[in-house]
């Protein structure tokens, strides 16, 4: 749905199902509903995650002149794909195993590659598409300055052939399309600093060079198609967590020409750590409740000096919290964006009020994509029905854009 010059939608992984059967049966149980609820009689846009098995039959004419049709007897359409995870999402051990394959590999390539050619067939005309993808790679895979130096450059040569495919479709269809790379804790990039020195050191002059031998394409150009089809996807959670605030994100993205393809709706779990012990072991009880077994959540702590330390998962920083030093806890877990506490812990939920009231002075991309996936995961108590905590998320975006 459109909603103040934005197109406002929420991500289809909250929906368990990897084969297309699944993924189509979860859009057709839940899409009716929601925009009977809030887009009824406008089209509803849909954020749609298909895993490479998925896409691999919907790739298919037969399957993709089906959905098709589904979608306009439905008045939908179709404008951003998560293309992150690549393989199972749910009731199964995810881990650090959501980046694999990562961009170092030619499985990644074509998966991606794969969605936008699907994606370019299902945009409507005067609309810019976008995939949201891994930040390269994890980092801990990669020990060492020059095994991480290579698994870099392997996957900007990889980033360097989705563009040229980008740049080829805009020329034949006059369609947008963009990679939007989602920076997230213990990513290859991780954080705007990370992403900026990336796009100067790494892509724009590895990829010149592989567009100027493919295309024969001017440094000035080649660097024109690589920012216009490789942005960024800025997950309001993933920033929040390493302490970044969004307006400085959006003016140092804009000052180097980089640009935001999606932005995800999403909050992160914040912590005051106590300094007295007796209420450190009760905070220890309450975070050993969101230590769950299906997703990474890293945690980034706050020190007094202002210096960042991170822990690789919940769990591990748990262990950790008697002798820690840190005043405060970011933690990676998307949590529903309409609530900011939940009892003595809360929610970084104003930094998603502070890009709302941002975007709305200055539009920094057209797409918005509430991003909560871990409904199944969630405690006792904060775990509600589906359909009516996506609605009521939705609704909450709405009611404070």
């Amino acid at each position: 749905m459109y909603q103040n010059g934005h197109h406002l939608t929420y991500c289809t992984n909250i929906h368990p199902g990897e084969s297309w059967d699944a993924t189509f049966k979860n859009l057709q149980n839940f899409i009716p509903g929601i925009k009977n609820k809030l887009s009824k009689d406008k089209p509803f846009g849909i954020g749609l995650r298909s895993s490479h098995e998925a896409s691999l039959e919907l790739s298919k004419p037969k399957r993709l002149s089906a959905f098709k049709k589904w979608l306009d007897e439905n008045d939908c359409y179709v404008f951003t794909f998560n293309g992150f995870p690549y393989g199972g999402f749910h009731r199964q051990v995810v881990k650090d195993e959501v980046h694999q394959p990562d961009w170092t590999t030619p499985e990644r390539l074509a998966y991606t590659s794969r969605l936008f050619n699907i994606l370019a067939d299902l945009i409507p005309e005067g609309m810019d598409g976008g995939i949201s993808t891994s930040p390269l790679s994890y980092r801990h895979w990669h020990q060492g300055a020059e095994k991480l130096e290579e698994a870099i450059k392997k996957s900007t040569l990889n980033l360097a052939v989705i563009a040229e495919q980008l740049f080829l479709i805009k020329q034949k269809t006059g369609k947008l399309l963009h990679l939007d790379i989602e920076p997230e804790p213990d990513g290859i990039l991780e954080n705007s600093q990370e992403v900026i020195a990336y796009f100067k050191n790494y892509l724009i002059p590895i990829g010149s060079h592989f567009l100027n031998e493919k295309l024969g394409l001017t440094s000035k150009e080649a660097e024109k198609v690589l920012k216009d089809h490789i942005r960024i996807c800025y997950d309001v959670c993933h920033f929040a967590v390493v302490f970044e605030k969004p307006a400085d994100v959006f003016k140092a993205f804009e000052s180097e020409g980089i640009q935001i393809g999606k932005i995800q709706i999403s909050a992160a779990l914040k912590v005051q750590i106590p300094k007295d012990q007796e209420n450190r072991v009760e905070l220890q009880e309450i975070l050993s409740s969101f230590a769950e077994s299906t997703y990474l959540h890293q945690v980034v702590g706050n020190n007094p000096n202002g210096q960042l330390a991170s822990y690789k998962d919940l769990p591990e920083a748990i262990l950790g919290l008697e002798e820690s030093t840190q005043e405060e806890w970011r933690i990676h877990f998307h949590v529903p964006v309409f609530l900011s506490d939940y009892g003595k812990i809360s929610s970084t939920q104003q930094d998603i009020l502070e890009v709302l009231k941002y975007i709305g002075k200055k539009k920094v991309c057209n797409h918005l994509e509430v991003e909560t996936y871990t409904w199944e995961v969630l405690p006792e108590g904060i775990n509600l029905d589906l359909e009516s905590s996506i609605v009521r998320e939705l609704q909450w975006v709405i009611e404070n854009s």
